[in-house]
């Protein structure tokens, strides 16, 4: 298995083999904590051999730096078959996100285990919205 796109991102679909991704990112600026994000989605892409044909489990972690649960486990269950041409095949899955409550500025991790192995993280860091306003010619962070 091959993991061709983890994504953290504004808004993701799926379509007819199509992953379409909208506005990844991996910080968060706040103007007070906790704060609550009203939307996000996790666009996943994984690309399997034909050896690794049937069903898989995936599990997403969402958690803060210390390892507290900002939601409870993911879990969705995919099915991988084949036509006889295809040497692999791959699977798009989209979460959606709604209203996660970030209790605290800082690191948090999206973990993602597949077949109970775990493969990869996803960093994303809440950051305090600056108080003063950015020097001139620099763009101020987007606040989410």
């Amino acid at each position: 298995m091959n993991i061709e796109a983890f994504l953290l991102c504004d808004a993701a679909t799926e379509f007819g083999g199509k992953l379409n991704v909208l506005g990844a990112f991996d910080s968060i600026y706040a103007k007070e904590v906790p704060a609550v994000h009203p939307h996000c989605a996790i666009a996943l892409r994984l690309r399997f051999d034909r050896i690794e044909q049937g069903q898989h489990k995936v599990r997403l972690n969402f958690i803060e730096a210390d390892g507290k649960a900002v939601l409870p486990p993911l879990d969705a269950t995919i099915n991988i078959g084949m036509r006889p041409e295809d040497a692999s095949i791959c699977a798009n899955l989209v979460l959606n996100i709604q209203g996660v409550k970030l209790e605290k500025t800082g690191a948090y991790s999206i973990d993602l285990a597949v077949d109970g192995r775990y493969e990869r993280s996803l960093p994303l860091f809440i950051r305090q919205m600056p108080k003063e306003p950015p020097a001139i010619g620099q763009q101020p962070p987007v606040e989410n």
